[in-house]
């Protein structure tokens, strides 16, 4: 196919904003347009897709967060709210990664 060529085009989509109106069309094209597979890009079997539903659901799984009851000292509730919106995120991801670290956990028994 010498001389053909495919242009991509990338776009950056501001989640926390809501859709242009040329944004949702821009999507509505881009839904209508058919899937071009290559080597690179290879069409799935019903079997590769039931493998990588398999393997997503066991991913979901191992990252789904359970609720806790934790009780902090005032100081580190202020110091955490302090973070802004998001901040018991934020905690999670401070205690999991003090966990990883046995210095941390031997310093605080």
């Amino acid at each position: 196919m010498k001389g053909d060529f495919i242009m991509i085009v990338q776009h950056d989509i501001d989640l926390n904003r809501k859709l242009t109106p040329e944004e949702i069309e821009m999507l509505k094209e881009a839904m209508k347009r058919p899937i071009e597979y290559d080597e690179d890009n290879p069409e799935l079997t019903d079997e590769q897709l039931a493998q990588m539903r398999r393997a997503a659901e066991i991913n979901r799984e191992e990252r789904r967060k359970q609720t806790v009851t934790l009780r902090l000292s005032p100081q580190a509730l202020r110091k955490a709210k302090s973070l802004g919106k998001g901040y018991t995120s934020v905690l999670s991801r401070i205690l999991e990664n003090a966990l990883m670290d046995n210095e941390i956990i031997k310093k605080n028994l």
